[in-house]
């Protein structure tokens, strides 16, 4: 009995010892082991219905495709963070700045506006007696006349007919002189001299044609009649201005009318001197606002004696600014600025080793130049893009985040929903987004002239379908000569022009790429930003016709793209024969 006592308890020892050296190793391996699974736990999603989440790959429960590994949140990003690649950063040329205070009074504005002929200084020659022009001794606008020059010589029967009341009344002078001196007086009306008048009557003959003479000095601007016109008493025969002085005209926004004061100095620049300046005072600020541009007119007249200046040239001026009680202002340049309704936003770098970025909304004041003040939502430090600006938005859009089009983040753009134009399937959740984005509005011309550059844009992406790398060039070269015959001036609202200056930069960017190669994968990797912008240039502008924006999520090395057609009809130009009909319409732009 004992010897067993003696086995149970070494037995028992072992066991102790047993859990001592191996037993706290193997829970630390477990847990170690469970956390790891826990690190490791992937998740899968379908790149068609992101709504989709399962936890082992598989196939979509709602249209049978593959399940593809789900975005993890390990690389530390928050919720409304993006990355992009350096790669993406270096094909869309992304550019940022970082946002400093300067000091606004020793800054000056620029304006830009059109020379104009002194109205103070125009003059209109007319006649003073009805007849026929015999003779225009003036050949062509823009020649230059003398105060007293012959203009034209005139046949008036009413003239005639006076000149032989005069010889009779000149006989008769001593007799009924109150008649005499009232044919005299009929004839100064119509602006005879004395001298004229005397010689008629010391000659006793009638003179058939009588000369129009220039009243004042200057440049004829403006034909009025031609010679053998007839021509009524005080009908207009010639606009003459005088050029020693000329007007130049400057558009002013609203918000910025509280920045300039009359008398104030200004630089006056031009194309056809770019070496020169040129210095006048605000003479005039129109007291009355254009309802269309919501613009008022501010004038500077210009000494003109060396004849410098032609009324239609477009000019510039600088002009400092009127001090203001906040002379410290934080100032971001125009082009970092994106418009949605009444929504202002920039994206954020928010680390400067890494290309992460994050929509910002703020807050704007005045337009200072090619600057505008901020009020709220940027601090002196943060770095903001300034070049590039739409493409960010576009990744934005496609990774789900906050964007100019979607405040508040989420893939909501999962059916036929537009953000302009969207057809009767559309939710009530998915309309009040939709109704976030306003188009701006702009002139019909414009957007015909857009629709050009976008049945451009159609023929390059129907070349990509066909695999046509040559034509493809061709197509882009095409879009890019109809891109600049965009008229800018068409654009008479501040918001749709700076939009389109960075727009048209972009566009014009990824054209180019595309002109420049002929290898098709390459072409095709521009074909996604160009469409990124241009899609973004219909939703803001129109086209005047519906528009269908279409996704591939499997372009792209499955990071997915987008592209504009004519038709519903999916028919993809990032795979060409190979995947014809991969896609789905994400958005109707009416």
């Amino acid at each position: 009995m004992k010897k067993y006592i003696i086995y149970f308890g070494i037995l028992v020892v072992g066991l102790l010892l047993g859990w001592l050296l191996f037993g706290g190793s193997s829970n630390e391996s477990a847990k170690h082991n469970h956390k790891e699974t826990t690190e490791t736990n992937q998740m899968w999603t379908c790149s068609m219905h992101p709504q989709i989440m399962q936890p082992e790959p598989g196939d979509c429960p709602i249209c049978g495709m593959d399940l593809i590994p789900a975005e993890s949140s390990a690389d530390g990003l928050l919720a409304d963070q993006f990355k992009l690649t350096e790669n993406a950063m270096a094909l869309a040329n992304i550019q940022t700045t970082v946002v400093g205070k300067g000091n606004i009074d020793g800054n000056t504005i620029k304006l830009s506006g059109k020379i104009a002929e002194n109205e103070e200084a125009n003059a209109v020659q007319v006649s003073y007696f009805s007849g026929r022009i015999e003779r225009l001794n003036v050949s062509f606008t823009g020649e230059e006349v003398n105060k007293g020059q012959l203009l034209a010589t005139i046949y008036s029967p009413e003239l005639y007919a006076a000149q032989q009341e005069l010889i009779t009344a000149a006989s008769l002078k001593e007799s009924q002189p109150t008649l005499y001196k009232a044919v005299r007086n009929k004839l100064k009306l119509w602006k005879l001299s004395e001298s004229q008048i005397n010689q008629i009557e010391e000659t006793g003959k009638v003179k058939e044609n009588f000369p129009v003479y220039a009243t004042v000095s200057g440049t004829v601007t403006e034909k009025l009649v031609e010679q053998g016109d007839y021509i009524k008493q005080g009908q207009p025969l010639l606009k003459i201005a005088n050029l020693n002085t000329v007007w130049a005209n400057f558009d002013v926004y609203e918000n910025q009318i509280d920045l300039f004061k009359k008398g104030k100095e200004v630089l006056v620049t031009t194309n056809a001197y770019p070496n020169k300046e040129f210095k006048g005072k605000v003479d005039f600020i129109d007291p009355v606002l254009n309802t269309k541009t919501r613009t008022v007119t501010l004038r500077v007249v210009l000494n003109n004696k060396n004849d410098v200046f032609k009324p239609g040239m477009f000019v510039t001026a600088n002009i400092e600014r009127v001090a203001s009680s906040n002379n410290e202002v934080l100032a971001i340049p125009a082009s970092a600025v994106l418009w949605t309704g009444e929504r202002s936003v920039v994206y954020l770098k928010t680390n400067p080793d890494q290309t992460v970025f994050e929509m910002r909304e703020v807050v704007l004041g005045n337009q200072i130049g090619n600057e505008y003040e901020v009020l709220e939502g940027l601090f002196v430090g943060n770095e903001i893009v300034t070049n590039g600006t739409f493409t960010v938005d576009a990744a934005a859009q496609l990774q789900g985040k906050k964007s100019m089009m979607n405040k508040d983040g989420g893939k909501v753009m999962t059916g036929h929903e537009g953000h302009l134009g969207i057809d009767n399937k559309t939710s009530k959740k998915e309309s009040d987004h939709t109704n976030m984005n306003q188009r701006l509005t702009v002139s019909e011309k414009f957007q015909e002239q857009l629709k050009v550059v976008y049945y451009d844009y159609i023929n390059l992406k129907n070349a990509l379908v066909k695999e046509d790398s040559k034509i493809t060039s061709v197509n882009s070269t095409s879009l890019l000569e109809n891109l600049d015959k965009v008229d800018m001036k068409l654009l008479s609202d501040n918001n749709a022009h700076t939009h389109w200056m960075s727009l048209v930069k972009e566009i014009q960017s990824s054209a180019t790429s595309i002109s420049k190669t002929s290898d098709i994968k390459e072409q095709r990797g521009h074909f996604k930003y160009l469409s990124s912008h241009l899609i973004n240039a219909v939703q803001l502008f129109g086209v005047k016709e519906k528009v269908y924006v279409e996704f591939c999520p499997m372009a792209d090395n499955n990071n997915g793209a987008y592209w504009l057609s004519k038709e519903e009809k999916v028919i993809n130009p990032y795979f060409g024969s190979a995947m014809l009909t991969c896609g789905e319409v994400k958005q109707v732009i009416k």
